[in-house]
């Protein structure tokens, strides 16, 4: 079992920044890769970056290109989004998600755990 929670959600204005932190224990961390996915109210849940087990490679959506960036430490356990030049479409629910097979997958089933999720709200 691998426990993920995520942290560093939060109110902030556009243009602005956040990061957040996807904390896990139990197996060995490095085993597994992690994606971070968010929903919007009224939309699917969709991937928005991903790293590899190691961090050597690393997936980003179009939509956040150049704004947001993805890091791992697994000495800490811990995967980290950081997210600059928010706009309001970037508000969602953000949740980090571990798979032990592969990378980069979009698709949720891919994935064997997940955490509870942390709001982040744009405000214009």
């Amino acid at each position: 079992q691998v426990q993920l929670v995520e942290s560093g959600g939060g109110l902030v204005q556009a243009g602005g920044s956040l990061r957040l932190s996807c904390a896990a224990s139990g197996r060995t961390f490095s085993n597994y890769a992690v994606g971070w996915f968010r929903q919007a109210p009224g939309k699917e849940r969709e991937l928005v970056t991903a790293i590899s087990k190691s961090g050597d490679s690393k997936y980003y959506a179009d939509s956040v290109k150049g704004r947001f960036t993805i890091s791992r430490d697994n000495a800490k356990n811990t995967v980290y989004l950081q997210m600059n030049s928010l706009n309001t479409e970037d508000t969602a629910v953000y949740s980090c998600a571990a798979a032990s097979a592969g990378w980069g997958s979009r698709r949720q089933n891919d994935y064997d755990y997940w955490g509870q999720g942390t709001q982040v709200t744009v405000s214009s």
